[in-house]
């Protein structure tokens, strides 16, 4: 819906925040919200509004006040349920001044102080700022679809919806957050609320922040993904009941995310979940044939073309494709860094920015998209392998047991790889200097999520637990998703993250996750009763892929060249220039590939670091 950003001197100095400080800030947002920008600046506190006019065209402009004044939001989002909220807010005496959704914040903040953000169902990022006492209260949504990042300099408190704003606050050091940078060369993401800058902070999914003055900082989870005990649920429903509840709140979240004044498309990736929503929305608005999107790829063997063709001919979709290879990922790549705020694990980015762009090319400025079914559903092939496990225990070494227990607290759970050997070959990577540290930042030594609500689950939950906060929130919806569809002004909808659906997800037998080693299972039920094609249900699992490093360095462009050159990696310090120089020659022969998503592209992230350093005047290891 729009960027956000503001600037509160919680030691109350007065220290010259001004209309052009917030409006520098601001200027840094335009992508996120080029239809208006405003500002409300008073003595201690200024903060900053770019509007993505979606709800309310004429009347939805920001900061919001409520009746007395003394309360003011921005909110970064949308509210899906604020008719029914407007209503009962109505009925209780509030007055509301406009049309648009996120006013109800205001008003359910007034009227149930204490739960009023376990009311909300949508995707936001907002703070409301009590003008009598001085105080600040941050919150983001249940998934962390919306951004929201902040920091503190000398006693003042700076937030925005990406990091570059802040960065225009002249007293933010520029750092690199080296055990960020091990996470993302160890994990699916950073993990929140790490970042890769030091010292500023992604508020974590889920949770609120109070600031008051003298720098105190009050963070508090309101909601968090929580599977019940193997030992303390009963599935008593048989699995009709499961399909059809799980089809009637799909159907429900899809109308929710179709409110809008302005015209909603959405993706079509060939795959079951974009195909389903794609399926509801032609069954929702049988008058209207809605915009639709894909990106197929010129490389063999990753092409979707054939089904994305079979999912719009079933929907009667208006479709537009455009063909993306090497080339398309060298011209967007250094685009895709600037707007993730960070080095990335593979180029895919780049093709989702170029979705949006076609979105946007189009007039569409809301974009329904399928994340989050295969987290919630068991839909990756590591479901399956824990499956196996279970069947064929095997005995593994006691080194990678013992990581594995401090980790995730269960030494059989296997997540992706033997970080041990993993830990290896990342000191090989990394520069001497960092090598001799390489014990404090690693991400392996410092916990990465809360362990008590994996015990004791079901192994199907317990993954979905994990790829939930570590790949999903951290990486899918983060520099994949809110970035690449905001860099173009598009806001991204995510039905399968509509909290009622999370909800009933968490109740769902894991046998009609993963049966009789179907993926996603409960899914092609439902896929069933919409009457999809079978060529989109039946077809295996497929990763959304796009040509990697390796395709990049053989065409010998002149940026990517110099970025990972001898002499630019030494300076820069972080990584150990003769390994990347094997590492370049090893990627370079014909018969080379990587078992994704099992291997990482190494050299991706060493090269989109390298232009993460550059398009941020990060400096070199001190």
């Amino acid at each position: 819906m729009c960027g956000i950003c503001g600037v509160f001197d919680t030691d109350m100095q007065n220290r010259g925040i001004s209309q052009e400080l917030i409006k520098k800030m601001t200027s840094k947002l335009v992508h996120r919200g080029p239809d208006a920008m405003c500002s409300f600046v008073r003595p201690d506190i200024a903060l900053g509004f770019t509007r993505l006019s979606i709800i309310d065209l004429d009347g939805g402009m920001q900061p919001l006040l409520n009746e007395d004044e003394s309360l003011v939001l921005i909110c970064n989002g949308e509210i899906f349920n604020y008719k029914e909220l407007r209503e009962e807010l109505i009925c209780k005496g509030h007055r509301f001044k406009t049309n648009t959704d996120v006013e109800v914040i205001l008003h359910l903040y007034e009227e149930y102080p204490d739960n009023f953000l376990l009311k909300l169902n949508g995707q936001f990022a907002f703070i409301i700022f009590d003008l009598k006492n001085m105080s600040m209260l941050c919150a983001r949504d249940h998934a962390g679809i919306i951004p929201f990042f902040y920091t503190i300099s000398e006693g003042v408190f700076l937030f925005a919806s990406e990091i570059k704003a802040i960065l225009e606050y002249p007293g933010v050091r520029r750092e690199v957050d080296l055990k960020a940078l091990d996470q993302l060369m160890t994990f699916p993401g950073i993990a929140n609320p790490r970042t890769m800058f030091a010292g500023i902070y992604s508020l974590q999914c889920g949770s609120s922040l109070l600031v008051k003055p003298g720098r105190i900082l009050e963070q508090n989870s309101f909601w968090r993904l929580e599977y019940p005990k193997e030992d303390e649920i009963e599935y008593s429903n048989d699995e009709n009941y499961y399909v059809e509840k799980l089809d009637a709140l799909l159907t429900a979240a899809i109308k929710r995310r179709l409110q809008a004044d302005v015209p909603v498309g959405f993706y079509v990736s060939g795959g079951l979940d974009s195909t389903l929503i794609a399926s509801k929305v032609a069954a929702l608005c049988p008058s209207e044939s809605k915009h639709s999107f894909s990106i197929d790829f010129t490389h063999k063997g990753i092409s979707e073309n054939k089904f994305q063709e079979i999912a719009v001919q079933h929907v009667k979709s208006l479709h537009h494709s455009r063909l993306f290879g090497t080339e398309d990922i060298c011209r967007y790549l250094t685009r895709a860094v600037y707007y993730s705020e960070s080095a990335l694990k593979e180029t895919y980015n780049t093709s989702s920015m170029v979705l949006s762009e076609m979105a946007r090319e189009n007039g569409i400025k809301v974009i329904l998209t399928g994340e989050g079914a295969d987290e919630l559903f068991a839909g990756y092939v590591g479901y399956k392998f824990d499956q196996l496990r279970t069947k064929n225990q095997q005995e593994d070494d006691s080194e990678e047991q013992e990581l594995r227990g401090l980790i995730w607290g269960d030494k059989s759970f296997v997540y992706e790889r033997n970080y041990g050997i993993f830990e290896k070959s990342k000191g090989k990577i990394y520069s001497p200097d960092i090598r001799q540290m390489q014990n404090v930042i690693s991400c392996l030594n410092h916990r990465l999520i809360d362990n008590s609500l994996i015990e004791s689950r079901n192994i199907i939950h317990k993954r979905s637990f994990i790829d939930y906060y570590l790949r999903l929130s951290n990486h899918l919806i983060a520099d994949h998703g809110d970035r690449m569809s905001y860099s173009n002004s598009v806001e991204a909808r995510y039905p399968f993250l509509d909290i009622d659906l999370i909800s009933f997800a968490t109740r769902i037998p894991p046998h009609l996750k993963l049966k009789n080693m179907s993926e996603k299972y409960i899914l092609k039920k439902v896929a069933q009763l919409n009457g999809l094609p079978q060529e989109i249900i039946k077809r295996p699992k497929f990763s959304f892929v796009a040509p990697g490093s390796s395709s990049i360095i053989k065409q010998n462009k002149e940026f990517v060249e110099d970025i990972l050159s001898y002499n630019t990696v030494r300076r820069q310090g972080y990584f150990d220039p003769d390994t990347v120089e094997a590492l370049k020659k090893q990627y370079m022969k014909e018969d080379f590939s990587l078992n994704v998503p099992f291997e990482s592209d190494l050299l991706i992230i060493l090269l989109t670091f390298g232009i993460f350093l550059n398009e941020f005047k990060m400096p070199g290891l001190k």
